[in-house]
């Protein structure tokens, strides 16, 4: 059985393999192309949209009767969408894609590292600080699904380190990692203050000696276990009537043992 608009001989009189039938009827799930750099311009929620590289991993289902996909499509579906990406685009594009390769449904995740400028507390001395940003979606012809992640790096301080020594008490630094799913698109900026709102301090990339104190304090007066960071953030994700799902789990790389303490908590249907 042929794909509908296929040539079996396709250009040239060259034989197309993918569109020829396979008779052992076992559809597959997801099929297409991993570990594809594309450059893409992403808006973050502050000033114009920011250049970077996407690890790209774009997919699609597979009828049983045919052989195989035809991978060039999807990049051309990429290339064709254009360099600037919007979350609101990536319906789109995915059912450009399950259009093109006579799918039901097509799958997108993208990661890429983006830049937000950090302000020194004290001296206000700036500096760039990275973070990481994720798009996992499916669409297919009723409904598209659409998860943002962000990755952000925080300090935390323990709490009972803190209570039950004379003098000082022992942190480290942390991650986090927030999905959401969400009735309108939130930047991914306001995802980041979010969490950094919610350890004992943020961090940055510039830091003079009494930016060094401030933050030093800051975190010492703001202490939070592991477990503390993540019902911070579920605490504001459910007031929030913009989300309708979310997932948050953080990781710290403790500085006093060789293990990291972890948590991980998900809104109930």
């Amino acid at each position: 059985m042929k794909r509908p608009d296929d040539d079996s001989t396709g250009p040239a009189g060259l034989r197309d393999t993918q569109s020829e039938p396979d008779h052992r009827r076992i559809a597959i799930d997801r099929v297409g192309v991993k570990n594809l750099r594309f450059p893409i311009r992403v808006g973050i929620g502050t000033g114009e949209p920011q250049s970077t590289i996407a690890t790209v991993q774009l997919t699609a289902d597979l009828p049983h009767q045919f052989k195989g996909t035809h991978m060039s499509r999807f990049l051309e579906v990429l290339h064709a969408h254009g360099p600037v990406l919007h979350p609101e685009d990536i319906e789109h594009l995915l059912r450009t894609l399950a259009r093109r390769l006579h799918s039901q449904s097509a799958h997108l995740e993208l990661e890429f590292p983006f830049f937000l400028e950090k302000k020194a507390p004290v001296t206000g001395a700036a500096g760039l600080l990275d973070y990481t940003g994720r798009f996992s979606a499916t669409a297919d012809d009723k409904s598209t699904d659409l998860v943002t992640t962000v990755i952000v790096g925080v300090t935390t301080l323990c709490p009972c380190s803190k209570a039950i020594s004379s003098s000082g008490a022992h942190n480290q630094r942390g991650q986090v990692t927030l999905s959401l799913r969400t009735r309108s698109p939130i930047p991914l900026a306001e995802m980041v203050t979010l969490v950094e709102q919610s350890a004992s301090s943020e961090l940055y990339s510039v830091l003079k000696r009494p930016d060094e104190k401030a933050v030093t304090e800051r975190a010492y007066a703001n202490p939070v276990f592991v477990e503390d960071l993540v019902r911070n953030i579920a605490e504001h994700t459910n007031h929030d009537p913009r989300i309708v799902w979310w997932q948050v789990e953080a990781e710290n790389f403790e500085s006093i043992h060789n293990h990291n303490a972890y948590a991980l908590v998900t809104k109930r249907p």
